[in-house]
This record gives structure tokens, C-alpha cells and sequence, in this order.
């Protein structure tokens, strides 16, 4: 696949109704009623009684299942799977090719109580994503039924990841970011994760001209409460997609299509056949830092501090009569020189004061600040 004919497709089959960080099972309804081809199926219901759906697309010998939103707040790949949705009702090349050799089963929101919410966990407040285990929860136990039902030759565990992160200890953010779960406390590389391995390498070397020194790869601590961890130690090849942020990109609207491009290459890696042997490549890729925050503003006088210090500031995601804030929140009033900002300010040795010119304090959420008497908005 080439990366100039993914964007281009993506730019066709876009769902236009699915825009920006909230995203529930009442946005995803009208949706799949419009789709003409997969099987869809209600495989059960959430704690508060919300269906969780499935759509089969395909009909060849390689099975994916594929899960999005099994934390509520994680959405960019949830509209990610709906614009594959659109590809694959086109009759596109691409899509036919993909379809003839592969048979995908998607769930798009796993957590829809979570998805309602915008949080990460679920109504009974237990994050799916360590409950693999013990499958206390109907929301676990639908998609380990998934499983057993399907016995999918490869999982797709599709999340979305916070603003700090970087792409190594660098200035990079981690755009994307993957990783192929450990199945055993010594981190054994066996053929089904250096087969997820490779598919994961495959994606990066395409989309670093697309996003160059932007994908990350997470730490493989293992922990089989995990879902990735499980399923990786029940012997399947598993991928974990991690959504992250790309600059001025807060709705993770270009995130989005990057993920597309990303699900799809790794569909079609295999069916170009995996070859265990060429993983080295996965390592490559830099393990994520945690060096960003949304904003920092750099050489701020304080009265309490004997030299100049710099201010973080993190949005939270705040919802709101069904409209996602973000609010900015003061994270840390320290020398920062070894983090970065998706936006910076410099203060030129200047206080930095609320409107009512009172310091800043440690955890306080404030929308403007004061610098040289000019109010600066700290909205995304």
C-alpha cells in the first residue's frame, strides 16, 4: 500500500457525522444503519443495559478481530474504524483485495457506558484493560467471548494515549504509538509477537514520511490482567494502537487519519505474509518518554522563588452537557528544561499572574494568564 493512495481514500470515505473527541454509541448508531455490507450483530449489553455491537466484514482465511474504546475516552480509532467502514462499502481495489483475503470482526465501542461518560473506565468504575483475568465485568466478558467464538488468527487492540508522551527521550511527540505485549513475565520473544513485531515495523517504516520521528513504542512490562498480555500468552499475534496527538490537533481529526492508514497497513501486511524472522526492525522504534506538557511558558519571575522557573500547563478533559472542555489546569511551577511544550511561551523574565494578578498556584485551573499586563488565552 502506498501512503499517497491511503490519504487519498481517506479523503473519499471520511464519516463526516463522527468529528472530534466524543464519541458515544448514539453517534455510531446512524452510522451503521447506513452500512450496506457487514454482518452486525449485538453481542451483549453493558452494566447500565447500552448494546455492544459487531460488524463482520470479508470473507477470506485470515480472522482479525479488532476493538476500539474499551476506554471510553479513547475515541480517534472509533472513527478511525468508521471511515474502513466507508472504504470497505465502496467496492474499492484496495478494499476488495483486503476483503478477499481477510475476515474482520469489529467491535467499535467496547465501553459504551465509558464512551457516554468520557472516562476511561466503566459504569462499575473498573478499567477493562486490567480485568482480563478475573472477567468481573459483562463488557470483558462479551469480548472474551468474542474471542472464543471467532478464534482470530490476529487481535487489534485500539487505544488512544495522552499528550505527554514523546517519542523517545526527545522532542518528537509520539504522534502514534504500538506495541507487541509480552505473554510472559521474561518477555519471551516467541513467533506470535515478533509476528505482531513485524506488522508493527511495517506501519512505522510507512508512515515515517508521513510523521517522521513520530511513532513511539511502549515498554513491554508484562501483566496477563491486561488484555493485550492475555491474548498475546493465549498464542495470538497482538497489536496495541495507541492514538496520540499531532500539533494543534486536540479533536484528533489528522490523528484520526493516521490511524486509518495505519489499521489498513497493517491489514495488508497480512496478507503479504508474515515473516517472524524480520522483527529486529520493531526495536527501532524509540519506547515512548513522558517529556511533554500542552503548554509550558518559560522564564517566569516568581516572588517565592529566587531564580526563573517555568510554569506547565495541562489541559483536562472536562465534559459538559454532552460538549467535551478542555480546562487548563496549572501542572507544575519548576525549572523545566527537560520537557516540551506543544505550545510555548516565552515570559522574557516576567511575572506571570491570574486577571485579578494573583499567583499562580499548583493545581489551579485558569484560562488566562497575565504577562506585561497582556492577557493570553490558554485555550487550545
Amino acid at each position: 500500500m502506498k501512503l499517497d493512495l491511503l490519504n487519498t481514500l481517506y479523503t473519499e470515505v471520511k464519516t463526516p457525522e463522527l468529528h472530534g473527541r466524543y464519541i458515544t454509541n448514539s453517534h455510531i448508531e446512524p452510522c451503521l444503519d447506513k452500512l450496506l455490507k457487514p454482518i452486525k450483530k449485538t453481542l451483549g449489553y453493558s452494566v447500565e443495559n447500552r448494546p455492544i455491537y459487531s460488524l463482520t466484514y470479508g470473507h477470506g482465511a485470515i480472522k482479525v478481530l479488532l476493538w476500539s474504546q474499551m476506554h471510553g475516552n479513547e475515541s480517534t480509532s472509533t472513527k478511525a474504524l468508521f471511515d474502513c467502514f466507508n472504504l470497505f462499502e465502496t467496492g474499492n481495489k484496495t478494499a476488495e483485495r483486503l476483503l478477499e483475503h481477510c475476515t474482520l470482526v469489529v467491535i467499535p465501542i467496547l465501553n459504551p457506558d465509558g464512551a457516554e461518560r468520557y472516562t476511561r473506565l466503566n459504569a462499575n468504575l473498573v478499567d477493562l484493560n486490567r480485568d482480563a483475568q478475573d472477567l468481573t465485568q459483562p463488557e470483558s466478558e462479551i469480548l472474551r467471548q468474542a474471542y472464543y467464538i471467532e478464534k482470530p488468527d490476529y487481535c487489534f487492540n485500539l487505544h488512544g494515549q495522552r499528550t505527554l508522551f514523546s517519542a523517545g527521550e526527545t522532542n518528537h511527540v509520539a504522534t502514534l504509538s504500538f506495541l507487541s505485549p509480552a505473554q510472559d513475565s521474561e518477555r519471551t520473544l516467541t513467533a506470535n509477537r515478533k509476528a505482531a513485531m513485524v506488522i508493527i515495523a511495517e506501519i512505522n517504516r510507512l508512515l515515517q514520511d508521513e510523521i517522521p520521528n513520530g511513532i513511539g513504542r511502549y515498554d513491554d512490562g508484562f501483566n496477563l490482567n491486561c488484555v493485550g498480555d492475555t491474548f498475546q500468552n493465549f498464542g495470538v499475534p497482538t497489536l496495541l494502537y495507541e492514538a496520540g496527538h499531532y500539533a494543534n490537533d486536540y479533536d484528533r481529526e489528522e490523528v484520526r487519519r493516521l490511524m486509518f492508514i495505519a489499521i489498513l497497513k497493517g491489514l495488508d501486511v497480512l496478507i503479504d505474509n508474515v515473516e517472524p524472522e524480520n522483527y529486529k526492525s520493531y526495536f527501532s522504534i524509540p519506547e515512548n518518554g513522558k517529556l511533554f506538557n500542552d503548554i509550558i511558558i518559560r522564564n517566569v519571575k516568581r516572588s517565592d522563588m529566587g531564580a526563573l522557573v517555568d510554569v506547565a500547563i495541562q489541559y483536562k478533559e472536562v465534559l459538559i452537557s454532552s460538549e467535551l472542555r478542555f480546562v487548563p489546569v496549572v501542572d507544575a511551577i519548576t525549572e523545566l528544561s527537560p520537557k516540551f511544550g506543544h505550545k510555548e511561551i516565552d515570559a522574557n523574565g516576567s511575572t506571570v499572574t491570574t486577571l485579578d494578578h494573583s499567583d499562580l498556584i499548583l493545581g489551579s485551573e485558569i484560562v488566562f494568564v497575565m504577562i506585561d499586563n497582556e492577557e493570553i488565552s490558554l485555550k487550545p
